[in-house]
Order: structure tokens, then C-alpha cells, then sequence
């Protein structure tokens, strides 16, 4: 698919056509149009009763797909060069956003976690730019450190202390569920650049324990692990969210009950619209329809881990590593929130993405979209290698 780019913002550059991956395109706009059908659908009561709007919350997230949109446009046309030269900057970043949550008065909290910070119209959710940031500063890291990391451990350490404080400031929230997904797609990361398996493992070992022993000593995190083990035993309290999850699942049977004629999301579910937002699906649409947007989520990583492999193979690593974290990413993190709602994980604060309400995760979803369709134009436009640190890449993918 070829479009005929204005010259703006670098008329230098944008000499040729636009060219878009019409497949990655097709897929996500199939996500996010869905979503909004499926966030009308489980948004309407609690909606109704919060603002007496039965279309508030999906009016929202349309403004923000429109934020979304137009951020992702200009993205659109930033070389990637240009974003793996502003690696320290876009690191800084990430760290003072996650900092200043947590100074009085301009983090806003909510249900306990001081995860907002106000921007007037809305609040921005911290995590989602900073894990942005750190995928895209990590990147820049791999290629410029490569060597370092293969063979010392010291270049293997240098990342990690910096994801160590990032994932501190995350807990301080605090918010468990992004520090587990800003973790593992970062040693994603690190282990396709040819990290030894014995650096990958020990820092592996060491995160796992460590995260372990936070859930171990916060009772909030513990009473959720035994409710996900056995919600029904105690499905008015600690299990009642995951009860009503299943339950909700459950009467989808086949093919479901039909598009708006959900019972759990009549104030039975709490979250329908966020963090549970897929059983309300599965339960309209049933285990057909289930599949199907699960397969969509499978096509969707499936382009973006292809476009990886192509930029690898034309020797473009920090594209080819950006791919891998952005897929990975998006590909927990939907893993997660299924596995959350079907009883398979212990519950998390994690959207689904495209799909469930969550402002700041949608803007930042479709950044990451327009990224990996600048990815796709370039390799398009010129295959030409720009960073040619190693030629080892695809031998570990």
C-alpha cells in the first residue's frame, strides 16, 4: 500500500511515497474498530450510572484513538535514526515521568496506586510512555553495546540496573502488573541480541525471586494469588471479581448471548469495561468469537516478529530490535489480561490492547503501531544497512 507523503516534518527525507504494510494496518484497525464496538457494549451500564451518558466512557476513548491517531502520524514520519540518536534523552524521559507520579501533588491516585499524573482533559497514565521509552533507549543499547554483551557481564549488567531502578519506581506505585511486562520484554530483548544464556539466566533467577518476595510481603498481592488458586472459595470477597469473570465466560457457551445482551456487565463484574472487558466479549460472542480475536492478536504478532526477522536480515538491529520489544509487549501484556479473565493468572492491572477503556494504553498502542509501519516504510524504501554492529542476529532469533 502506497501513500503519497507530504514533506513535513522532514522535507529532506520524505522524497518517495509513504509505504504502509497494508497487512499490519488491516489488523490493527480490525482490533481497534472491534474494540470500540466491544467497549460500547460492556461500558453502557456503568457509563449510564457514572455520568448519566450511556456513551461516555467510548466517547472518551474515541477522543483518545483521534490523540492517538494524530501522534501516531507524526511518528509516522520521524526516521528511526533520528529516535536511536535521542536514546539518552528518550531515557531520561522515561525516568522523570516515572518520577514525577510520585511526588505529592502531581501523581493522582486511584484505588490505592498513584499511577495518573492530570493533563487537564485527561490523565496519563506513566507507565505506558516510559516502558516506550526504555524499549526504545534499550534498543539504541543493543547495538551500540553488542559486543560487550555477548561476551562480558558487564555489558549484560549495565541494562539491567537501569530497568532495576525503572522497575523500583514501578513498585513504588505501585504497579506490579507493567514492572512484570517492562521485565520480560526487555530480557525478550536482550536475549534475541545474543545475551549468554548464563547472564539471562542468573538475572532471570534473581527477578523471579525477587518478585516473589514482593508478592509475599504485600497482603494485597497474596490474597490475590490464593483468590486466582481458588476463587470459589471465597467468591464474596478475595474471589469475587474472578467468579463473576467465569461465570461470565461460562454462559457464552458456543457462540454467546449475543452483542449487548450481557448479564455480568450490569454491575455483576467489576471492571467490565477495563481490565475485564474480554469476558464481557467472550460472554456475547461466545468461544467462536473468542477465538477469533485471539487468532487476530496471533496475526497481529506474527507481522510484527516477520517485520523484525526482515529488518534483521537487512542488518537494520536497532529496527529489528525495537519490533521484538514492541511485539512482545503487546503480546504479554494480551496474554496476560486474557489469561487474568479466563482464571489462568493472578489478576493484574493490564488493558487488553485496542480493546478494553484505558486512555493512555490506547494513545500509546497506536504510537507503537505508527513505529512499526515507519520500521515497514523504510526497509521499503531503502534495505540499505545503517548499523552494522554484527551479522550474528539472525543466528539467535
Amino acid at each position: 500500500m502506497t501513500i503519497r507523503s507530504a514533506t513535513w516534518p522532514f522535507p529532506a527525507r520524505m522524497k518517495t511515497a509513504l509505504q504502509i504494510d497494508s497487512v499490519l494496518l488491516t489488523i490493527a484497525m480490525a482490533l481497534l474498530m472491534g474494540g470500540f464496538v466491544i467497549l460500547a457494549s460492556a461500558s453502557i451500564s456503568i457509563s449510564n450510572s457514572a455520568a448519566n451518558n450511556p456513551f461516555f466512557y467510548i466517547q472518551r476513548q474515541l477522543v483518545a484513538a483521534a490523540i492517538g491517531t494524530a501522534a501516531g502520524l507524526i511518528c509516522l514520519f520521524i526516521p528511526m535514526q533520528l529516535w536511536r540518536s535521542l536514546g539518552p534523552l528518550i531515557l531520561f524521559v522515561g525516568f522523570m515521568l516515572l518520577m514525577a507520579v510520585l511526588i505529592p501533588g502531581i501523581g493522582h491516585e486511584v484505588n490505592g496506586s498513584t499511577r495518573w499524573v492530570r493533563l487537564g482533559v485527561m490523565n496519563l497514565q506513566v507507565s505506558e510512555p516510559a516502558r516506550l521509552c526504555f524499549i526504545l533507549y534499550l534498543a539504541g543499547y543493543l547495538v551500540r553495546r553488542n559486543k560487550s554483551l555477548r561476551e562480558e557481564f558487564t555489558g549484560f549488567l549495565r541494562p539491567m540496573i537501569v530497568l532495576s531502578l525503572a522497575c523500583a519506581l514501578l513498585l513504588a506505585e505501585p504497579d506490579f502488573g507493567a514492572t512484570v511486562v517492562l521485565l520480560a520484554t526487555a530480557m525478550a530483548m536482550m536475549f534475541v541480541a545474543g545475551a549468554r544464556i548464563r547472564d539471562f539466566l542468573v538475572f532471570f533467577v534473581t527477578a523471579v525471586l525477587a518478585l516473589v518476595a514482593l508478592v509475599m510481603a504485600a497482603p494485597y498481592r497474596m490474597q490475590r494469588i490464593t483468590g486466582f488458586l481458588d476463587p470459589w472459595a471465597d467468591p464474596y470477597d478475595s474471589g469475587f471479581q474472578l467468579t463473576q469473570s467465569l461465570i461470565a465466560i461460562g454462559r457464552g457457551e458456543w457462540l454467546g448471548v449475543g452483542l449487548g445482551d450481557s448479564v455480568q456487565k450490569l454491575f455483576y463484574l467489576p471492571e467490565a469495561h477495563t481490565d475485564f472487558v474480554f469476558a464481557v466479549y467472550a460472554e456475547e460472542f461466545g468461544l467462536l468469537g473468542s477465538l477469533v480475536l485471539i487468532a487476530l492478536f496471533l496475526a497481529l504478532l506474527w507481522r510484527v516478529f516477520k517485520l523484525a526477522m526482515r529488518a534483521a536480515d537487512a542488518e537494520r538491529f536497532f529496527e529489528a530490535y525495537i519490533a521484538i520489544g514492541l511485539g512482545t509487549w503487546l503480546g504479554i501484556q494480551a496474554f496476560i489480561n486474557i489469561g487474568v479473565n479466563m482464571g489462568m493468572l493472578p489478576t493484574k492491572g493490564l488493558t487488553l490492547p485496542l480493546i478494553s477503556y484505558g486512555r493512555s494504553s490506547l494513545i500509546i498502542t497506536m504510537i507503537c503501531i505508527a513505529l512499526l509501519l515507519r520500521i515497514h516504510h523504510e526497509l521499503a524504501v531503502n534495505a540499505k544497512p545503517v548499523n552494522r554492529k554484527r551479522r550474528e542476529w539472525s543466528k539467535t532469533s
